[in-house]
């Protein structure tokens, strides 16, 4: 999204418009898929405990995360600063990066359980199916906070 104006003020969005706005709408995806893959992860099988806490901690980290920037956004504590930009776009690459290593992480688990009860290979499966969407919602929206950031400070550097 570009700026409104040439000035070097960034046009974040607040309100109810976070909701109406891409990739701000993004976060309605992310919150969803996300609990639903911190669901899914806390009832999946996992027999390496590490493994395990590591998917927990990125699914609650990036789940409580997003609520958290969501709701800034919602109420508008970004003032319309740049540096706001630069914050959602590390936090989302960030995320990404989570997700991603999670994703890996619950796949080569589910890749050992193929023999093992269905149940659990089953709940895996969805397990990873979610994390892989969610991981591509967080890219997804890195992608497009970085477009954002770069004609952000591309504004700042003409005023």
């Amino acid at each position: 999204m570009a700026p409104s104006s040439a000035s070097g003020v960034s046009s974040l969005p607040s309100g109810f418009a976070v909701f109406t706005t891409f990739p701000d709408l993004l976060f309605i995806f992310e919150f969803v898929f996300g609990g639903l893959v911190w669901i899914l992860v806390s009832s999946s099988h996992v027999p390496i405990p590490l493994i395990q806490g590591w998917v927990m901690f990125a699914s609650v980290f990036c789940f409580v995360a997003t609520t958290v920037l969501a709701f800034l956004y919602v109420i508008g504590a970004h003032g319309n600063r740049t540096s706001w930009i630069t914050l959602d776009t590390a936090y989302h690459c960030l995320a990404a990066l989570f997700y991603f290593s999670a994703s890996a992480l619950e796949t080569l688990v589910t890749i050992g359980l193929q023999d093992d009860i269905h149940k659990h290979y089953s709940e895996n499966i969805s397990a990873v199916m979610f994390s892989i969407i969610v991981t591509l919602l967080y890219m997804v929206h890195a992608v497009f906070s970085l477009i954002r950031c770069k004609v952000s400070y591309r504004n700042r550097e003409h005023s």
